[in-house]
């Protein structure tokens, strides 16, 4: 069966489609610039840069100039979500992810960090944060990236506040939860993913929720004696 995840390559294909699920979400974003508060993207760096200049050099230009922003206003929540979009668009180009393996390299994730470190400022100068730039995070702090699976709960949460309620958006939030060890919150959103999908889709999700609860404790073993949050 699909959802035995005994099989090592079985549990691989699983955690694909999660990553694609996080990849669609996240890939408007880092291509187009799309939805935020603030502007630009990948393609958009590929616009401005001439043909003698690196990708690299572009977005470190980037980077620096977010940095300029922050160091200028400090407390200006657009600057903050800026830096946390383009250090987090910087960890996924050249080196910083490797595409075979559809993880981020030692390089990217700490880049990865700087998007964490500048998403924690975020967070705490405006009520509202960007669902936009939460998405990205949702990434950053995912399997590919820094493996922190409760603060992508966190940003995932974000997400669900500033969005539509949808089956697939809680199906990804009880994913999420299970690899935190946080099975309450998980078992709340399976309930509510499988309240969301009509009746002829259910059997699919619910196969998509057992999918993912098993592939968290088979990850993480003591997942299940962490108190439920």
């Amino acid at each position: 069966m699909l959802f035995d995840l005994r099989g090592r390559g079985r549990r691989r294909a699983v955690q694909g489609i999660y990553l694609g699920l996080a990849i669609l979400m996240g890939g408007g974003l880092v291509l187009f610039g799309v939805g935020g508060a603030t502007s630009g993207g990948l393609l958009d760096a590929f616009k401005s840069s001439s043909g003698q200049t690196s990708v690299d050099k572009v977005f470190q230009q980037r980077v620096d100039k977010a940095e300029t922003g922050v160091r200028v206003r400090p407390k200006d929540p657009k600057a903050w979500a800026e830096l946390t979009r383009v250090r987090f668009q910087q960890a996924g180009t050249g080196d910083g992810f490797d595409a075979n393996q559809g993880v981020f390299t030692d390089k990217g994730k700490v880049q990865l960090q700087g998007a964490a470190t500048a998403w924690d400022k975020y967070v705490t100068l405006t009520d509202k944060p960007d669902d936009n730039v939460a998405s990205l995070m949702v990434q950053a702090f995912g399997t590919s990236g820094l493996n922190e699976p409760a603060e992508a709960v966190s940003a995932m949460e974000i997400i669900l506040d500033r969005r539509p309620a949808t089956g697939p958006l809680y199906v990804q939030l009880a994913d999420l939860a299970y690899q935190a060890g946080q099975t309450r919150k998980a078992q709340l959103a399976s309930k509510k993913a499988l309240s969301l999908t009509p009746a002829d889709s259910r059997e699919q999700i619910k196969a998509q929720l057992d999918a993912a609860r098993q592939a968290a404790s088979s990850t993480t073993p003591s997942a299940t004696a962490t108190p439920s949050q």
